[in-house]
């Protein structure tokens, strides 16, 4: 056997002696990901995505895959010739944007995702909010500050909306069948409308009914940097809000960030923030010691 070889042959081995008990730990656990940013629009990347998932599917544990999909919306939205309107930095969904917003979440994303997890060899089935009464929506509430009145108002972002029920009946199913869910966050309200919900909030709640043990959020950042740029590996929710309040954390990591805290009052173990753009991200995180972004942990 050549030198090379048997090089070769250690180093694997040295990697699954160091996954191995993470896997023990994970297994039969809950692992919510939510794929998001820029990995979706890269083929290379979609594909180590999805080898990620197959393969903690095939280690005992049990992904569950949430996604976006805001520029795809963008862009057929500017296919169609339908402008978009924002209220305070949000995007108001009529009706006729809520109908593109279906079609491009539940549809040709949700089944792209699906297609390359299925090409890994494992069984993922696509669904959103609706299937299986697993998500039931209410209208989402924000308000702004009016610029020229200093006066506090309500924004009607219209078919936008947050997760008011959940239930996991249908992903318990779906564990037992060893199938992956790929779920879009489109979800019914009482009202009998459909809602389009962030795609972050989303994956918080379903993270949340599942108790899951993780919930990874892929974003187009390492995780949370601190005030020299370096990132931070850990934090507990206190030391986070603490982070927040002195402006460490700021501009977009701050919703991110207060995701994170949510989903772990809703009863997740740990979340943790990390950049979809590395490659394996997923295994890096979940199945090696040093991880690969922010955990936020109770």
């Amino acid at each position: 056997m050549s030198d090379e070889m048997n090089g070769t042959g250690e180093l694997q081995a040295h990697m699954l002696a160091e996954a191995l008990p993470f896997m023990q730990a994970y297994e039969n656990k809950n692992v919510v990901v939510k794929y998001g940013g820029h990995a979706m629009g890269d083929i290379a990347l979609g594909k180590a995505f999805a080898r990620d998932i197959a393969l903690l599917k095939q280690s005992g544990i049990n992904p569950v895959v949430v996604h976006g999909g805001g520029p795809q919306i963008a862009r057929m939205l500017q296919k169609m010739g339908i402008e978009s309107r924002f209220e305070g930095g949000l995007r108001v969904t009529d009706e006729r944007t809520m109908e593109i917003v279906e079609m491009v979440l539940a549809g040709s994303i949700n089944k792209e995702i699906v297609a390359l997890i299925n090409a890994e060899g494992e069984w993922a089935i696509g669904l959103c909010g609706k299937d299986g009464n697993m998500v039931f929506a209410q209208k989402a509430t924000k308000t702004a500050i009016d610029p020229d009145s200093n006066i506090e108002r309500v924004l009607d972002l219209g078919y936008v909306g947050e997760p008011a029920e959940v239930d996991r009946t249908l992903l318990d199913l779906l564990a037992r069948s060893e199938m992956i869910p790929v779920i879009a966050p489109v979800a019914p309200g009482r009202d009998g409308k459909t809602y389009n919900i962030n795609a972050d909030t989303f994956a918080g709640a379903i993270a949340g009914a599942l108790s899951a043990a993780r919930l990874l959020f892929l974003t187009d950042v390492p995780g949370v940097l601190d005030r020299s740029g370096k990132l931070i590996k850990e934090l507990s929710v206190a030391e986070a809000r603490a982070l927040i309040a002195d402006g460490t954390i700021s501009g977009g990591m701050i919703p991110k960030v207060e995701t994170c805290i949510e989903a772990i009052d809703r009863g997740v173990e740990g979340v943790v923030i990390l950049s979809g753009k590395t490659p394996h991200a997923v295994l890096l995180e979940l199945l090696t010691e040093h991880g690969a972004g922010t955990l936020i942990v109770p």
